[in-house]
């Protein structure tokens, strides 16, 4: 590990690495207007929601690093005590990047960046029709931290009325691969929260897991498991007892697979597919066999099937050799 105290190093250094290490980090797309009526457009990656009730969001116009001075966005909600905080979608990365450019005072930033300005139903400073997702704001307060380059000033604001697109809803709910965000990283990096980068995690607040205590050694101990899994196993509410898992073993076992099917390389490319309940069949030939591997075949098998979201299977196939 490398070990640094902050005020050991220079402010761009610290800087460097705090936005390497708090990453993704979302993008706030920031209009506001001065008091002569001039458009601003600027985004804050140092920015997230704190509440619903009421609905706060928090963003930081903090203060030019070459010379602590002020910047036009923060002037403006000081100024007039409002903000339209926009999302930031991968088809607008571009433009918002521009946005960032510190352009004069006097210059609109909608003009520069090409995105299309909309009247807001609440508030002066205009909408960008682009963004999916845009809040009408009224600024609660601003906490400011430090006088020297780079220091912190935190809007935190009220969102008073929320216009979303509506083809980005499914069943009620933003869908991550509809609204397609992006987010920021460090240097010149960004993220697309999409494809790949999409996962599911359970939430554990829907019920109580057993915990990583009550796991059995024959999981703790694996070499197989990743963390990941460990956890994924722990967030079980009660484990299968030995009925279910012979139950669930002989059913199976009914579910022959052809003999010139039976070998390692069939297991192999099993895992590749990620064809889990086949190479479950294929560990249990092995079981039987008291083939040297059996004991991998099995935590592999029990490994895609948590990977594949099938909790309740990995389970059971972990249980096997236990039970049977």
């Amino acid at each position: 590990m490398l070990h640094f105290e902050p005020k050991e190093l220079t402010v761009p250094k610290l800087h460097q690495i705090l936005l390497g290490g708090i990453a993704p980090r979302p993008i706030a797309l920031v209009s506001t207007i001065s008091d002569d009526g001039i458009n601003n457009l600027t985004p804050f990656s140092f920015f997230n929601v704190f509440g619903a009730n009421p609905p706060i969001i928090a963003f930081s116009p903090s203060r030019r690093g070459r010379d602590g001075s002020f910047k036009d966005s923060y002037n403006n909600i000081v100024a007039t005590k409002e903000c339209v905080v926009q999302a930031v979608t991968y088809s607008i990365v571009e433009q918002v990047s521009l946005a960032s450019t510190e352009y004069a005072s006097e210059i609109d930033e909608f003009t520069k960046t090409g995105l299309t300005p909309i009247d807001s139903d609440l508030v002066k400073p205009k909408r960008v029709k682009e963004s999916p997702f845009q809040m009408e704001c009224v600024l609660k307060d601003m906490m400011s931290y430090g006088s020297g380059g780079a220091s912190a000033n935190i809007a935190i604001c009220e969102v008073i009325k929320i216009h979303c697109a509506e083809d980005i809803f499914k069943d009620g709910v933003i869908q991550p691969k509809l609204i397609d965000l992006v987010a920021r990283m460090s240097a010149d990096y960004y993220c697309r929260a999409n494809g790949d980068s999409i996962f599911i995690v359970e939430k554990p607040n829907q019920k109580k897991g057993i915990g990583y205590d009550n796991l059995p050694d024959c999981i703790k101990l694996s070499d197989i498991y990743s963390a990941n899994n460990i956890g994924r196993f722990a967030n079980i509410e009660s484990i299968p007892d030995e009925k279910d898992v012979v139950y669930f073993v002989n059913e199976m076992k009914l579910k022959s697979i052809p003999e010139f099917e039976i070998s390692e390389e069939a297991f192999q490319r099993y895992q590749q597919t990620n064809q889990y309940e086949k190479m479950f069949k294929l560990a249990l030939h092995y079981l039987d066999s008291n083939h040297p591997k059996k004991k991998l075949f099995i935590e592999h098998t029990a490994k895609c099937a948590l990977e594949k979201g099938d909790s309740i299977f990995a389970w059971k196939v972990a249980l096997t050799p236990s039970y049977t």
